[in-house]
């Protein structure tokens, strides 16, 4: 959630923000499932997109979303998000509409979740006119349609972006994606969590490719959002070999993280630029943007939340490989990587199934995914074959997790489209391309039709 972080106070010692990155621990009854998605918004007139101010707007948007009980978030005077004990929504810098649900205990939880907000956003968007689209990439839209919100970081990147990566603007205005957070309970735990998420990050990649169009036509991907990410800025994306090494553990990602360039600093209701420069240096009270002035723990969560590698470690970990999409590839997303994780026969299965990949077919992978999806060539098979065993894993996962809804059905049942993908061998993405050279004729617009929630 791009907000400004409730870290803690000062840093002392480098050892802090390896304490920071412990204290995320939690023992297994306390697992959690957050699930975060984000959603274009519309205008129901002529599919433009929703600008910040007036009727039909985000503005309007998160101002009906206060009947629900949504307690509204501001930078400076101006409305910029919405808390709901531990739900938020946000904005990204599109104008993108984000969800970032409340730590919950099963995936039926967090499907619930998800479907409520998306009744409540559907009730509110009727009313003024506007609709919400779930693709990976905006399929029409070119960049200077596209408005821009008015929160102070997104100001700072977009000076910044170009000089490191000739899609970050792309990725910043005309992305979404779907993302799940899970919990670890030691070191040991993380690291093995971490490279399992890692390694099968391209298959939720393939599963979930959603994003084919550009402008109007095909644009040569199925995944065009991920492939954006392979030249956003490649310092603070990517696949991240040194997890797999030996040693791998808390201090080697704070030093990671240290060496990632920062973006900001949040002063006193504003954000100062700082992008470029040195969180070690900031450390040392030599930071260029604040002379003399050490951070605090909240400096080093903002920090945090500026470094977008394909799973990301915080105090939990996030699992950021998938296109935005439809509502029930939702849930989806969530019970794949809960059944993979959450259960130590299928965590243990999934680490069997990486052991012995090499960094350059993990990241031969990464590359040829946002292309080829399922059809990816890997030793001696497919992606397909690997996203098939993956999902058997999970499902076993999720069984043996037995947790089970009103109706004594376990999760296993949120899989159900994933095992459809695999089935069929075609990605959502290459059905929308059916479609658009078929019963379309060509007009991508019949997207915001059938793919608005």
């Amino acid at each position: 959630m791009s907000v400004p972080q409730e870290g803690g106070g000062p840093i002392e010692s480098r050892r802090q923000l390896v304490e920071w990155l412990a204290d995320g621990e939690k023992p297994k009854a306390d697992w959690r499932i957050g699930t975060e998605h984000e959603k274009f918004g519309f205008r129901l007139k002529d599919l433009a997109p929703l600008p910040y101010e007036g009727e039909c707007g985000v503005r309007a948007m998160l101002e009906g979303m206060r009947r629900f009980g949504w307690a509204p978030v501001y930078e400076g005077d101006t409305i910029i998000g919405l808390k709901d004990g531990g739900a938020a929504i946000s904005l990204e810098p599109g104008g993108q509409f984000e969800l970032s649900g409340a730590p919950l205990r099963t995936v039926h939880e967090t499907c619930a979740e998800v479907n409520g907000h998306l009744e409540q956003v559907r009730e509110v968007a009727s009313e003024i006119g506007a609709g919400f689209l779930g693709l990976g990439y905006a399929p029409t839209w070119s960049a200077p349609e596209v408005p821009i919100m008015p929160k102070g970081r997104y100001r700072i990147m977009m000076r910044y972006m170009p000089t490191v990566g000739s899609h970050g603007l792309d990725m910043m205005f005309r992305t979404c994606t779907v993302q799940t957070n899970l919990d670890f309970s030691s070191e040991a735990d993380m690291v093995k969590k971490l490279r399992v998420a890692l390694a099968l990050q391209p298959i939720a990649t393939a599963l979930f490719a959603n994003s084919p169009f550009r402008q109007g036509k095909p644009n040569s991907f199925l995944s065009y959002r991920s492939q954006i990410w392979t030249d956003t800025d490649n310092e603070r994306a990517g696949m991240l070999p040194f997890v797999f090494e030996d040693g791998f553990g808390y201090e080697r990602y704070v030093d990671y993280a240290l060496d990632v360039p920062m973006y900001f600093v949040y002063r006193k209701g504003a954000y100062i630029d700082a992008s470029g420069q040195s969180f070690r240096d900031f450390l040392d009270g030599r930071l260029p943007a604040l002379p003399g002035e050490k951070p605090t723990l909240s400096d080093w969560a903002d920090h945090m939340t500026t470094i977008f590698p394909e799973a990301r470690l915080k105090r939990f970990i996030e699992m950021r490989g998938a296109d935005g999409g439809p509502w029930k590839k939702i849930c989806a997303l969530s019970a794949f990587w809960v059944g993979l994780m959450y259960d130590q026969g299928a965590l243990d299965a999934a680490a069997d199934l990486i052991d012995g990949w090499t960094e350059g077919e993990r990241l031969a992978l990464r590359l040829a995914v946002p292309t080829l999806g399922l059809k990816t060539p890997f030793r001696n098979g497919t992606m397909r074959d690997l996203a098939r065993t993956a999902v058997e894993v999970s499902a076993a996962g999720l069984r043996s997790r037995a947790a089970q809804d009103g109706s004594g059905d376990n999760e296993e049942h949120f899989l159900h489209t994933l095992r459809q993908t695999v089935e069929t061998g075609r990605t959502p993405a290459e059905e929308m391309l059916e479609k658009f050279h078929g019963p379309w004729k060509g007009d991508v617009r019949k997207a915001f039709e059938e793919y608005a929630y």
